[in-house]
């Protein structure tokens, strides 16, 4: 299956999960300036270009996704999806600081041989 899919379709099936990620991380930062939670700190909110551009960054995944689905059967395409839970914590380690630990290699590990058995 896999080697008759497309070059844009991998780039869907790793893109889409990378801009989810993406997003989580300007959704954190977004959380960094947030203010109460009022009328006057939603209004505020929902004007951060921060969030915008996390909202935009799930946008554009959201449809890639769409035109990746064409493609591929959703039970195959979801499971790259998990590829998320290896990309959110490497990107909070670049712009946040947050630690990687020998848990976060072994959970990724494991994410990775999940996608050979479900799709190999």
């Amino acid at each position: 299956m896999f080697a008759s899919l497309s070059a844009m379709t991998w780039i869907g099936l790793l893109g889409t999960p990378l801009l989810i990620a993406m997003g989580q991380v300007l959704f954190k930062m977004t959380s960094n300036t947030a203010g109460d939670f009022s009328v006057r700190g939603l209004v505020a909110l929902a004007a951060n270009p921060i969030l915008i551009a996390a909202l935009v960054l799930y946008g554009l995944g959201t449809i890639v996704w769409i035109y990746v689905l064409k493609s591929v059967p959703l039970t195959i395409a979801y499971s790259f999806m998990g590829l998320t839970f290896c990309f959110v914590p490497l990107l909070a380690h670049l712009f946040f600081g947050e630690p990687l630990s020998f848990r976060y290699a072994v959970g990724t590990t494991l994410i990775f041989a999940g996608l050979l058995a479900i799709n190999g």
